[in-house]
């Protein structure tokens, strides 16, 4: 079983803001579906059928997975930054350059060729990929993200 002291610290303000800037640009991109719930809601008759209707739960559930997901996100890129060792923004682009083509390529690929989705879309997820990889990874850079006990060694 892994041990917490095998995770690389990482200061706590940055995985709280990364996990804001994280979660902020998924709502981008997610803004059409809470769209549609709001619009559901206003059409109920009352809130509680609102609240009750599979509308509202898949909006809960979808909302809460994104923000636990932002969390995790920004801690392993922080993590992945700080066991690198990387310091200036050119090295944050590039770790967050190869995050994006291990995570996102493959999807778009998939998206274009075997799913044959509308170039708007792909283009709209490819930016949303690139922000939650190469952005989160120099915004954290620009943050910081060690702990100040290790900076002190």
């Amino acid at each position: 079983m892994a041990s917490p002291y095998y995770l690389p610290p990482v200061k706590p303000s940055a995985i709280a803001l990364g996990t804001i800037f994280t979660h902020a640009s998924n709502l981008a991109v997610m803004a059409p579906l809470f769209g549609e719930a709001y619009n559901n809601a206003m059409k109920a008759d009352t809130k509680e059928e609102f609240v009750n209707s599979k509308e509202a739960a898949k909006t809960a559930t979808l909302w809460g997975s994104n923000f636990l997901g932002s969390g995790v996100q920004s801690y392993a890129v922080a993590a992945l930054l700080t066991q690198t060792g990387v310091m200036s923004y050119k090295g944050a682009a590039y770790v967050g350059a190869l995050i994006f083509a291990a995570t996102s390529v493959p999807t778009v690929v998939s998206q274009l060729f075997q799913e044959r989705r509308p170039a708007e879309y792909i283009a709209i997820r490819g930016a949303a990929g690139i922000v939650e990889t190469v952005g989160l990874s120099l915004f954290l850079t620009w943050w910081g993200i060690r702990p100040a006990h290790d900076l002190i060694r």
